[in-house]
């Protein structure tokens, strides 16, 4: 599922692709992925218009449009943009295309619909509307700690809960649970001080070098966890085989040494 990282690359990719061109068609090509909006108010509200610029807050992108309104994007599963000249390039599961004035197109690519476009009048209204905690990006220490006070969960559901920090899912959870040396069932009410200050610190890093990698895993240093993250991979630092477990029916990869389970 994209996470932060991978939403903010896309941001990063409208920005470069997508931005101040004159929208000429909207097409809705599957309903199912919409949300708030009709796809005659979809077509009506963006066509003829521009995208502005863009915002991410978690796992969402927002795109200014002229007319002072948000398209707000959400990728569930597979969900992933592309812009093109030759309609021959579309994506095979285009949900949405956008087509410009200058001959390029737009799309919204979501394989198994579980992804979600809809408008918003008010950037700060959707977070309230969706109940998402902080953005884990533009979290601080202090802020970070008063939101975990007095949790009982485990650490690794905790880092994911988008209501309680927005941005962070399965995959980066284990990354930043490795990086810092915590077992994923570790309950967040049993971390201490120092334990609190290096979670964050490496949430931190992570999040910051995935971004900086395109979300590119294979990218990523060789000390990291995700390039190995699958059945029978080892750990980069000792080479232990990496141990697989659910958490709050997820499924959590970590190193049994490094990440030695604290009782």
């Amino acid at each position: 599922m994209p996470e932060l990282l991978d939403v903010e690359a896309f941001r990063q990719y409208v920005d470069a692709t997508s931005l101040h061109k004159s929208i000429e068609k909207v097409e809705v090509k599957s309903s199912e992925i919409l949300g708030n909006v009709s796809a005659q108010e979809l077509q009506a509200r963006l066509a003829g218009r521009k995208l502005q610029f863009t915002r991410r807050y978690g796992k969402y992108l927002f795109v200014h449009v002229v007319n002072d309104i948000w398209l707000t994007l959400h990728f569930g599963m597979t969900g992933r943009l592309k812009y093109f000249k030759n309609i021959e390039e579309e994506p095979a599961h285009d949900r949405l295309l956008i087509s410009f004035a200058n001959g390029f197109h737009l799309a919204y690519d979501c394989q198994r619909k579980l992804g979600e476009v809809s408008l918003a009048e008010n950037v700060e209204n959707f977070i309230k509307e969706k109940d998402l905690g902080p953005d884990a990006l533009e979290l601080d220490f202090k802020t970070f700690k008063k939101i975990l006070k007095g949790r009982r969960g485990t650490v690794k559901y905790t880092l994911m809960n988008q209501h309680i920090m927005a941005g962070i899912g399965n995959v980066y959870s284990d990354e930043i649970l490795f990086q810092a040396g915590i077992h994923p069932t570790t309950k967040v009410n049993k971390l201490d001080e120092e334990m609190l200050k290096r979670l964050f610190e490496e949430m931190k890093n992570v999040l910051r070098t995935a971004i900086n990698c395109q979300a590119d895993s294979q990218n990523l240093p060789d000390h990291y966890l995700l390039p190995h993250r699958s059945k029978g991979g080892r750990c980069p630092r000792c080479y232990s085989e990496l141990e697989r477990i659910k958490v709050s029916g997820r499924t959590a990869y970590y190193c049994p040494k490094h990440q030695e389970k604290k009782l």
